[in-house]
């Protein structure tokens, strides 16, 4: 299991951000509650991958590429974990510092992104850019 996810997992966000969102140790993924939720039901095969990706993030930085991660433009990004359960995205952006801001998590039942899901994770994307 990645290191950042021993030890303290959840610890209060910085003031900058708003109050729902929280920070986990280097590199900084920042969660609100519902996303981390979210996130942690995915299933396990899925999350397995997810936490694979957020590892090779903390080794590698946040960009990793195709068939990882995709820009979806205007500053937001999927992590496309794969598990014996289907495809998952999981919608994430970064901040000034590097850190990781997970904005919303899925798994998916069509080729396509349901239009409510992408609309979602950029309502938040905006959220955190103007607090």
């Amino acid at each position: 299991m990645p290191s950042f996810w021993q030890g303290q997992i959840f610890a209060p966000a910085i003031s900058a951000f708003p109050t729902s969102l929280w920070v986990m140790p280097e590199p900084r993924h920042n969660y609100n509650e519902r996303v981390k939720q979210q996130v942690m039901a995915l299933p396990a095969g899925i999350l397995a991958d997810y936490i694979h990706l957020t590892d090779l993030m903390q080794n590698h930085g946040a960009n990793l590429h195709m068939p990882h991660s995709r820009a979806m433009g205007g500053g937001l990004f999927e992590l496309r974990p794969k598990g014996k359960e289907g495809i998952g995205r999981v919608f994430y952006c970064t901040q000034i510092g590097q850190a990781i801001v997970i904005l919303h998590s899925l798994v998916k039942k069509t080729n396509t992104t349901p239009a409510a899901d992408l609309q979602l994770a950029r309502k938040r994307l905006k959220e955190v850019n103007h607090g």
